[in-house]
This record gives structure tokens, C-alpha cells and sequence, in this order.
């Protein structure tokens, strides 16, 4: 049976069932509207300064519940806030914002305050949340002035405690990689931090900074360009998982870097597409993420054509087929990705050879050499030959242990012992070798602990082992903290792939080619007579040295006059000891005599040195300099450097230097750094590289301090440490020119004329 008018059934159905449901309804939420709380008492917040942190406490009464995600502070005053330390949060299905965190009860969050030089600070607190009955606040705003006033200055003894506290988190990160740490995932930009600049005119970068948890899926990838081209793309591969959802796939983990050359460029602003998806570990998986960024290309030199069908000019080949669009360090890292394991560590090995020439391994010959001649009793070429083995062993596993932290984590631990009561405590430890060797004490162990030892291994040897292997794994952390382009490569790869186990096994290669000089020159030091007072001298020079080291460690923290003091009195006083003027015939030999000489120039040295330090400094390296028949000093020439702190800084800069079309170079310096240093001395006070420079805007980052600030600049350019020198041109670097570790003034030139 069917009705003519569809109406009457309709109407009869509303006013038996839906009319009383919609009053029902309305008498409900007329009730939970008067049986809701005010936000202040639903929410009631308040903030304070606790010992050396800004403490927000939420009292959340019954039947409500604030949003993890919601949570956002700022501060307006000079006061950096370091990252806020959220408590866990319990995972809700929410019906507006799907699977979120939320807290219920108490809620703390602790805000570290980074530096400042305001006694008071205004907080800007921004939250959310709801009510069980299905309510939900709008925003609230609080906003706070604090007096910081009392946040006391960081001691020497808390850079002590923060060191270990940063080592002791950076162990705990290990074992957290095994499971997973949050109890709640991040959200997707969270999880998949992407970003996508310009290398230069032709080649765009693209980069996820995926956190230790999650992961991205390889074939869920694509790329898309308006208003050019894809050249061809050379895309990483990525790592086997066994996934519950899809089977066997290929997962990118950690820090993500894919070039995308270009071709047939139409014009300088283009729109880059970026599709991907991935997966916590905890066991959900994120829908597929788009982003859309808008990009300027650099201008090149010759203005782009705009036939579709017709490269530029002068366009450069791709980035990801001509290695001469890489830097040496990018060169490094590709090399990693060959599928010739053999040949990749010949060439770390190769590395090595190379780098043992650099200043930063020439303190290990005389700490290993000392190590040598300082034991007891006669000393055989095996027994040198494996003390020598041991130290390069240890050094190379510190090496390899460290690297691969920092490939994971980006922090280097070799910065993290370059503070001032570690430095101080090591050239002690170095000094108190010296006088050691001077004859008047001798470091051994304890009578009972010696008997121990003794009972374990004949002649001690295994007691002498283990000092060595510490020396060995102290001087790698310490003596030389050197940032080099192999070093650097590997780390990117590491931090790229997750491969820790090619990553530091090149590492570990590239240690022992560094170490196979002091293999060598270890063994050569047990052919030293051993008998009569030639030996006595010989532990007279190595204790020299040994005092050479601790001032070479010592005056990176030191001002530059108290280390020339050091410098003057140590060339000055050891010849004296040495006994060089003693009458020459106390020195019957003509070697002796040769000797005496030697020592007699050398405490003329000392002399002119002492003459520096009563000028008030100078060049160790030309101590005569000034001191003319025109009484007129020479004019000394160094690049004007333009100091900055920050991400920000930076920025402002490069949005000067695009208003003046000029090119930046940004410096990263250390105070600790040798490397550092070399470049100060022999490129940057170069004439020429200065006169070079007169248009160029030269910056400099201090990373001295390895504080917050300083770790998100290098972070944000993948920097490990210094030296490390980039250029920018319209306000894009020009990858292929970054330098990292030591260079002179001739290769610093062609750098920069290719950046022109």
C-alpha cells in the first residue's frame, strides 16, 4: 500500500519521537551549562620560579581533563626558555582532534631558563580542554610576570653535573631505542620534522628529521615540482622491516636527506610537493602527510631562459650525479653508500693516514712515546709493540663509540669534554707525568693492589695495559677533538641512515689509520739505549713534551698572554735543565756538543718569547716582527667578523645581504678548537683572503659554550663541530662549497671565487 502524500507520515514521526528528543536535549544542555565550572576553577593554573626552573601547575578538577597538544608557551622578555618538560600523558580518542594526550588532575611542567639579562620575565601560557560531558573551552591565555632574579649563575661544579647529566641521557638514549620512550605518539610534524630549500640555481634539498621512534615507509614517497623538472633522482635506500601492515618493506629512519636536481626550469618561483607516510613504533601508523612549500631560486649568472625545452646555460651539473657538486664532506658521505664495503674502508683507512699528519694527532706521539719510556726496567720491541697496539685500539674504539653517538644523536661528546675543570684536570694529569720523568716521584699502584695484578699477569704487563688502553681513550675524547671531512661524512651517514654499523666501522678504520704512525714510532722508541745516563735525558725530553701538552691543552681556556708566558718558560728553563750551559767540556762528544747547540737556540727562542709577553702578546711564530730600526710595528690584517648567537641572528643577516645582493660566509668557532685557531692565524689574517673579502659580510658563530642556542645553529645546518665555513648567496647556501676542517688560504680562495 503506498500514500499518495509522503507528508503525513513525516509529520506524525516528528511530533511522536523527535520533538521530545530535541526537548530532552535541551533540558540537558541547559543543565550541564549550569552544572559546568568556570575555566579558571575547571583549569585553575598558576606559575612559579623553583630552584633553577619556571614550574606551570594546573589543578584540573573532576570530570574535565586539559590537551597536551594545546599547551603553548612564549615569553616576550630577553629571557631564553629552554625545551618545557611535559609529564606523560593518557592517550584519548577524542571526537574533535582523534587520538590526542590529555592530563587530568595535577599537571607540572617545568621550564628551564636558558640566559638572560633581565631579572623578571613575562610568560605567555596559552591551554585547552573540556568536559566530560562533552563541552569544550575556548583558548585560555594567562599571562605572568616572574622574578628570575634569584635563578643563580651556572657554576663550575654544575657544568661538572651537566656534563654527566648529558652523558648519562645520551646512554639512556641507547637503551631507549629499543622500545619505545613516549607514552603518546607526536604529532606528524613532530615526528616527521620536513623542511625543502634550494642548494643553488638547479638543485633543491629535502629533508625529514624523523624522531627515534618512528619511522617513514620507502615506497610511500612522492615528489612533485611546478614551473620545473626532475632531473634524475638518486634516492637512498632504506632499511628491511618485517611490517605487520604491509610485509617486508623498506623504512628510512633518523635524519633523511634526498637532492633533487632540476631541469627545464621555467621560472625562479616554483611550488615543491612532498608526499609521504609512516609509522610509531608504539603501533600506529599516521595517514598519508602533504606538503606544499612555495621556493625562490637563487639568480645564476646569465638570466633563465624560459624555452621549456632548453636547460640554462650555465647551469651546474646535478647534484646527484656529479660528485663536483658535492663538498668533500657530501663526496665522503655518498661514498658510504657504495655497495663496495672493501673499498669503502681502504679509503677511511687512506683518511686516516692522512689525518695523523694534522696537529690533532701530534700530541699522542709524545703522550704514547712517554707512556713507553717511562716503565720500569727493560722494555722489549714486542712489549712496546703492544702497548702501542693497545693505545690505538682504545683510542680507535672511543673514536668509532663517539662518532656514532653524534651520528645518532647530533651531539659530539668530544665538545662535551672540552670544559674548562676537565681541560684543567687533564693537563695536571699531564704535568704530574712530567715531573715523573724528571725523577722526582714515581706513579705506581698500591703495594696490595700491585700483588693483585701481579698474581693475574707475570710482570705486570696486564696492569700496564689497562693504564694504557685509559690513556689511549682519554686523549681520543680530549687531546684532539678535530672535526675533519671523513669524520663529518661519516656522521652524516649515520645520521641519515641509521647504519651505525658501517658508520662506525669506517670510523674504527679510519682510527687505526691514524694511529699506524704511533704503532710505529712506538716500537722505534724501544730501540733507545736503555742503560747509563742517556736514558736519563731521554725521559728529560719526554717529560718536556709531556709539559708541552698539558700547555697546549690548558691554553685553550687560558688568555692568549698567560699562554705565552707558559710558551716563553718552558723554551726557556728546559734547555737550563737540560744543562746547555754547562762548560763544553762537560760535553766531551760531538753529538753532545751538536745537542748543546741545539738547546742554546732554543733557549734564545724562549728569550724572544719573553720579550712577546713583556710587548704584551704577539706572533709566536714570528717573535722579531716589530721590532724594526723604524720602531714601527707591522700592521697586522685579519677579517672583520660580525659576531652572532642565534638562528635569528643569522637570518637578519641574510636578509641584509639580499637587500645589498652580497654573499655571506658564516664561521663556526671554538675557543677549544685548534683547528680553529690555525684558521685564525694563517687564513683569516691572510692579505690576500682579506682583501677578498671586502665585499663579503663575514659572520661568526662562537660555539664555545656548546649551549642550547649554539647546538640548534649547527643543528640546523648539520654542523658537528667546528671548523666549519659556509656560504650563502641570495640567502641560500651554497652546499657545494661548505668547508669543514682545516684549509689554507689558497683552497679558502678557490672556495669563495666559486661561490662569486
Amino acid at each position: 500500500m503506498t500514500y499518495n502524500s509522503p507528508r503525513y507520515p513525516e509529520e506524525k514521526f516528528m511530533k511522536r519521537f523527535l520533538l521530545p528528543l530535541f526537548l530532552l536535549l535541551l533540558s540537558t544542555f541547559a543543565q550541564a551549562q549550569e552544572e559546568l565550572l568556570p575555566a579558571d576553577k575547571a583549569f585553575a593554573f598558576k606559575a612559579s620560579v623553583v630552584n633553577d626552573e619556571i614550574v606551570l601547575d594546573w589543578n584540573v578538577a573532576k570530570g574535565y581533563y586539559l590537551y597536551k597538544e594545546k599547551v603553548k608557551i612564549s615569553s616576550d622578555s630577553s629571557a631564553q626558555l629552554g625545551v618545557a618538560k611535559f609529564p606523560p600523558a593518557k592517550i584519548k580518542n577524542d571526537e574533535f582532534f582523534g587520538k590526542v594526550g590529555i592530563y587530568r588532575k595535577s599537571v607540572k611542567v617545568k621550564i628551564p631558563v636558558l640566559e638572560g639579562d633581565s631579572d623578571s620575565l613575562l610568560l605567555n601560557v596559552t591551554f585547552q580542554g573540556c568536559a566530560d560531558l562533552g563541552v569544550c573551552y575556548p583558548p585560555i591565555t594567562k599571562t605572568v610576570a616572574l622574578d628570575i632574579s634569584a635563578l643563580k649563575k651556572p657554576s663550575l661544579a654544575d657544568n661538572a653535573f651537566d656534563i654527566f647529566s648529558q652523558a648519562k641521557q645520551s646512554a639512556q638514549s641507547v637503551v631507549d631505542k629499543i622500545k619505545p620512550i613516549s607514552d603518546e605518539p607526536l604529532p606528524a610534524d613532530q615526528a616527521f620534522a620536513f623542511s625543502v630549500s634550494a642548494l643553488d640555481a638547479n638543485t633543491l634539498i629535502a629533508s625529514w628529521d624523523i624522531h627515534p621512534e618512528y619511522y617513514l615507509y620507502h615506497d610511500k614517497f612522492f615528489v612533485d615540482v611546478q614551473g620545473a623538472e626532475f632531473d634524475t633522482i638518486n634516492f637512498p635506500e632504506g632499511k628491511i622491516k618485517d611490517d605487520p601492515l604491509f610485509g617486508k618493506v623498506q623504512i628510512h629512519k633518523g635524519k633523511l636527506e634526498i637532492i633533487l636536481p632540476l631541469k627545464n626550469i621555467q621560472t625562479q618561483n616554483i611550488s615543491f610537493t612532498a608526499r609521504y607516510q609512516g609509522c610509531w613504533t608504539g603501533g600506529i601508523c599516521y595517514p598519508p602527510q602533504e606538503k606544499i612549500t612555495g621556493l625562490t631560486l637563487p639568480i645564476q649568472n646569465e638570466t633563465l631562459t624560459t624555452n621549456t625545452n632548453q636547460q640554462p646555460s650555465n647551469s651546474t651539473p646535478a647534484a646527484a650525479n656529479s660528485s663536483d657538486a658535492l663538498n668533500e664532506t657530501d663526496q665522503i658521505a655518498a661514498l658510504l653508500q657504495q655497495d663496495n664495503i672493501f673499498w669503502v674502508l681502504v679509503s677511511f683507512f687512506g683518511f686516516g693516514l692522512l689525518l695523523s699528519l694534522t696537529p690533532c694527532v701530534f700530541p699522542m706521539i709524545p703522550i704514547l712515546s712517554g707512556i713507553i719510556v717511562g716503565q720500569k726496567g727493560e722494555i722489549t720491541t714486542r712489549k712496546a709493540l703492544i702497548m702501542s697496539i693497545v693505545f690505538v685500539l682504545a683510542m680507535s674504539v672511543t673514536y668509532s663509540i663517539a662518532g656514532v653517538l653524534a651520528g645518532y644523536f647530533g651531539e659530539n661528546l668530544q665538545v662535551l669534554f672540552q670544559t674548562p675543570w676537565i681541560l684543567v684536570v687533564f693537563s695536571l694529569v699531564f704535568v704530574a707525568l712530567a715531573f715523573s720523568m724528571f725523577g722526582y716521584y714515581e706513579i705506581q699502584l698500591p703495594a696490595s693492589l700491585q700483588a693483585k695484578i701481579a698474581n693475574m699477569s707475570n710482570k705486570q704487563e696486564g696492569g700496564h695495559l689497562i693504564g694504557v688502553a685509559v690513556m689511549g681513550f682519554l686523549s681520543a675524547l680530549i687531546v684532539g677533538p678535530c672535526v675533519a671531512p671523513p669524520l663529518a661524512g661519516a656522521l652524516i651517514y649515520i645520521g641519515q641512515t641509521g647504519d651505525a654499523l658501517l658508520g662506525g666501522l669506517s670510523l674504527f678504520v679510519m682510527s687505526l689509520g691514524m694511529g699506524a704512525p704511533l704503532i710505529l714510532i712506538g716500537a722505534g722508541v724501544s730501540k733507545l739505549p736503555r742503560a747509563g745516563g742517556w736514558m736519563d735525558k731521554v725521559k728529560y725530553i719526554f717529560g718536556i713534551l709531556m709539559l708541552a701538552v698539558a700547555i697546549w691543552l690548558i691554553e685553550r681556556i687560558i688568555p692568549s698572554i698567560a699562554s705565552l708566558a707558559l710558551w716563553a718558560a718552558i723554551f726557556s728553563i728546559s734547555p737550563i735543565a737540560m744543562g746547555v750551559l754547562n762548560k763544553l767540556t762537560d760535553t766531551p762528544s760531538a753529538w753532545g756538543r751538536i745537542f748543546k747547540a741545539i738547546g742554546l737556540l732554543i733557549m734564545f727562542y724562549g728569550i724572544l718569547l719573553w720579550g712577546l709577553v713583556a710587548r704584551g702578546g704577539g706572533d709566536m711564530l714570528a717573535p722579531l716582527a716589530g721590532w724594526g730600526g723604524s720602531n714601527t710595528q707591522v700592521e697586522q690584517v685579519h677579517i672583520s667578523f660580525e659576531k652572532i648567537k642565534s638562528i635569528e641572528d643569522l637570518d637578519r643577516v641574510l636578509a641584509r645581504s639580499q637587500k645589498n645582493n652580497q654573499i655571506v660566509m658564516l664561521d663556526f668557532y671554538a675557543d677549544w678548537c685548534i683547528s680553529c685557531k690555525e684558521l685564525e692565524r694563517f687564513v683569516f689574517s691572510n692579505s690576500e683572503v682579506v682583501s677578498n673579502m671586502k665585499n663579503v659580510i663575514s659572520v661568526q658563530a662562537d660555539v664555545t659554550k656548546n649551549d642550547a642556542l649554539d647546538k640548534a645553529l649547527m643543528a640546523k645546518f648539520n654542523i658537528i663541530g667546528p671548523p666549519g665555513i659556509l656560504f650563502f648567496k641570495a640567502g641560500v647556501e651554497n652546499r657545494s662549497q661548505r668547508i669543514v676542517g682545516e684549509i689554507n688560504a689558497q683552497g679558502f680562495l678557490e672556495h669563495l671565487n666559486k661561490v662569486k
